[in-house]
């Protein structure tokens, strides 16, 4: 009997020992708790994620700035395309208008003085593409005329040469012959415009040459 009551107490005492030992030493072990109220999130993974948010936000911005600076770039682009094919069109109006007289197959399409400044012409040693120039632009001078004379400055013959006496090397009869005339005129052209074309050119941007 007294033995039994002895090691009862002996189990006693030990258990009380042991709770008696995590008093000292720690905290006596936490009952379970609920999972909902116990999730516990590790600091370094808080962190992390912060960290991932302000990485994907910055990522956002950064794209949203590129994609404004493309649409910026292009529309600049576009204006200055604008921008550009308008001064073109703007200056292709201030050019002289070019014409393009027909090139004749020979000087035999030509009669009177017209026919006489084709072959002096080819003699000056410019080629028959030239001819429709030339007749353009003293058609617009004399008519061909080697009488013609400009009332106002006193411009003469069919080149209307200023003054008249500039032919005389060429002839003593410049006032009455074409020939002098035209080879007078054949000379100042190519001296000054390279050739008919470049004169007549000059002529329609402003009426003179």
């Amino acid at each position: 009997m007294f033995q039994v009551i002895g090691a009862f107490v002996l189990v006693i005492g030990a258990v009380a020992g042991a709770y008696a030992g995590f008093g000292r030493h720690g905290s006596a072990p936490a009952l379970p708790l609920s999972v909902e109220s116990n999730v516990v999130i590790p600091p370094d993974t808080v962190v992390a994620e912060k960290a991932a948010a302000r990485a994907l936000a910055k990522a956002k911005a950064e794209a949203a700035a590129a994609e404004e600076a493309e649409r910026a770039r292009k529309a600049n682009e576009i204006a200055a395309r604008e921008q550009a094919a308008r001064e073109q069109a703007a200056a292709s109006r201030s050019q002289p208008r070019t014409e393009a007289p027909a090139v004749p197959s020979s000087c035999d399409e030509y009669s009177g003085n017209r026919a006489l400044g084709c072959a002096l012409l080819l003699e000056a040693g410019f080629g028959l593409d030239q001819m429709g120039c030339l007749d353009s632009m003293w058609s617009k001078e004399s008519g061909w005329n080697e009488k013609a004379m400009n009332n106002s400055s006193g411009a003469y013959g069919i080149p209307q040469a200023l003054p008249a006496s500039k032919m005389a090397a060429y002839g003593a009869d410049y006032l009455t012959n074409p020939v002098p005339q035209i080879r007078w005129g054949l000379g100042y052209i190519k001296g000054r415009y390279s050739s008919p074309c470049g004169a007549w050119n000059f002529w329609l941007a402003n009426h003179w040459y």
